[in-house]
């Protein structure tokens, strides 16, 4: 996965747990705008998330954070 992709991932979910705490669920979407400007990018995050990972739609922030953190 991209770095960029990674440190977007991280910001996100540093965000999302601030604003709602821990146990705030997002799916890969949240990483991206209501517009589709990248598919490559899209479809790395959308491959890492479901075909590698096998996580389900809504994952916990701090768990996806924890993963990128952690190189998974």
């Amino acid at each position: 996965m991209r770095a960029a992709l990674r440190s977007k991932i991280i910001e996100v979910c540093n965000k999302k747990m601030a604003s709602r705490g821990n146990g705030v669920g997002l799916s890969f979407y949240a990483f991206f705008a209501n517009k589709n400007d990248d598919p490559e990018l899209l479809m790395e995050a959308a491959t890492w998330w479901i075909k590698t990972h096998r996580l389900d739609h809504f994952e916990k922030a701090h768990r996806i954070k924890e993963m990128i953190e952690n190189g998974l």
